[in-house]
């Protein structure tokens, strides 16, 4: 299965083991809660399933690679203690508590959620000397004595042999307490995942040209070259931070992140060719409607150029739909906090003093769910705003205080409205921006396959879906209707001359 049916396969397990009866037990004893094992290639997003499996449900997640641990870090050190048998006294040989396991209930303490996920990375790569004790880890779920706390599923995750030259397999007894999970690199799968955080345009774009460079490990006689998913997404992180700092990107930037020279270079030269044609073809004025049409040497362009500049369109589209739905989400939560605001003042008290003690218990919440990883980097970005807005109230109200607690509330509901109105203004951009992105590529290509690639890729986009299906697009609703007419009708005719096929042969 692809990493997006992995995670949900997750989801679901989680949601099982944790399920109790009417009496509290779990509907599946903790003995049967079989240990998941995600077998897969590197780097192809096995980690950030588990933190968003983990966010999804609401649980604590403790991770660990395990191969940076020794015997002695898994099942703790060993001291002598006396016991009595009978009537003699013996020294015992007794273990501390494994870090690993001491770790989950340091996350329980910290979270206080009792639930949560044990994450073991590289499992099947274990040292000699350590691999009997993840042996009786997996059967057991235990660390020497001591025990995984109920409540906490085991997931581990591994790499075929072909891809790490020191793999351990697994004997059947082993395997068959597991819940094993076959994972496979999936382009269609990460792109959605890649429309989500926003990797770089030209990411995007040249893996629509050139899908087989998605993932890639190659062995030759000196050396092993390899290109993963997780290269693509840190090499688009580190694209958009040179971009804002002016700094040029260079083959040898791009060589540390994609490890394979060819694709290296072929992705350097078309960053170049992607650059170039931001400028050529102006993206900012399509979007605004000065340009209302491309030069007529395009129409008969290279494909690859064609989806570069499908590729450029949407990457502006789909950063004015991720502002879209980030500044909804603060909205809402705001709205939230002035309704409670207004409820506190009714009781008495002023605006700043309630203020100041509700971004204490935000600041507090936030820290608990980070110290459980609950929370996902676009959420704390947002509680971060949300502090940051209140904040401002807070300094605003004590430079210009209204003199009554009606009175300061009437300056925040006022400030409010006015942060509504910029952001139904910035809805009216957006919506005029999309729709003259449909004019130009229609009277540039008419209703071709470069229409049919443009309504697919916002299709295929959570924030494009959300701002279409949320603010309405004539132009999406027109396009795509007509798109699907002219499928019906190839259909139709393609089913017509299969007909008449047969009479003929009657």
């Amino acid at each position: 299965m692809n990493i997006k049916e992995a995670k949900q396969e997750i989801i679901n397990t989680v949601r099982a083991y944790l399920k109790k009866d009417d009496l509290g037990a779990y509907e599946i004893p903790v003995e049967r809660q079989r240990p998941i094992l995600l077998m897969g290639p590197p780097g192809i997003g096995k980690t950030q399933i588990m933190e968003q499996a983990a966010q999804e449900c609401g649980i604590n997640l403790v991770s660990y690679t395990i191969t940076h641990h020794t015997r002695q870090s898994a099942i703790g050190l060993p001291f002598i203690s006396k016991k009595t048998y009978g009537d003699r006294e013996y020294s015992v040989t007794e273990y501390t508590m494994s870090e690993i396991i001491a770790s989950v209930y340091d996350r329980i303490e910290a979270s206080g959620i009792s639930e949560g996920i044990l994450f073991l990375d590289e499992i099947n790569c274990v040292s000699e000397t350590l691999a009997p004790t993840m042996l009786q880890f997996l059967q057991y779920k235990t660390f020497g004595p001591h025990k995984v706390p109920d409540g906490f599923l085991i997931v581990t995750a591994g790499n075929p042999p072909q891809y790490n030259r020191s793999v351990r397999d697994f004997d059947i007894v082993t395997l068959d307490r597991m819940k094993r999970i076959q994972v496979e690199e999936d382009y269609e799968a990460w792109k959605e995942y890649a429309y989500r955080i926003g990797i770089h345009g030209s990411v995007m774009a040249y893996l629509e040209i050139r899908r087989d460079h998605f993932y890639s490990i190659r062995t030759e006689i000196d050396d092993r070259y390899f290109v993963t998913a997780r290269g693509w997404e840190d090499l688009s992180r580190i694209l958009y931070v040179y971009e804002e700092m002016g700094m040029p990107v260079m083959e040898n930037l791009v060589r540390q992140y994609l490890q394979d020279p060819e694709i290296a270079q072929s992705f350097a030269a078309y960053y170049d060719l992607y650059n170039k044609y931001r400028h050529v073809y102006k993206v900012p004025e399509i979007l605004s409607g000065q340009e209302t049409a491309g030069p007529a040497a395009l129409r008969s362009a290279p494909f690859d150029e064609k989806l570069s500049l499908l590729g450029l369109l949407i990457e502006s589209l789909n950063r004015e739909f991720q502002t879209y739905a980030f500044d909804l989400q603060v909205q809402k939560r705001l709205f939230g906090e002035l309704s409670a605001l207004r409820e506190a003042l009714h009781e008495g008290g002023r605006a700043r003093e309630i203020l100041a003690a509700r971004m204490e218990e935000i600041r507090s919440d936030l820290d608990r769910k980070k110290a459980a990883a609950l929370v996902s980097r676009e959420e704390e970005r947002m509680i971060r705003t949300l502090l940051v807005l209140l904040g401002d109230r807070i300094r605003t109200l004590t430079l210009e205080p209204a003199g009554t607690p009606a009175g300061d509330f009437s300056l925040i509901r006022t400030w409010f409205a006015g942060r509504e109105e910029e952001r139904k203004e910035r809805i009216r951009e957006t919506g005029d921006h999309l729709t003259h992105a449909f004019s130009y590529l229609a009277a540039t290509f008419g209703e071709g396959q470069e229409m049919v690639i443009f309504l697919s890729e916002l299709a295929g986009g959570c924030y494009s879906l959300q701002f279409v299906s949320e603010c309405g697009n004539e132009a999406y609703y027109r396009y795509n209707k007509l798109l699907l007419l002219r499928d019906q009708r190839e259909e139709l005719r393609e089913e017509v001359l299969s007909l008449l096929d047969l009479e003929a042969e009657e």
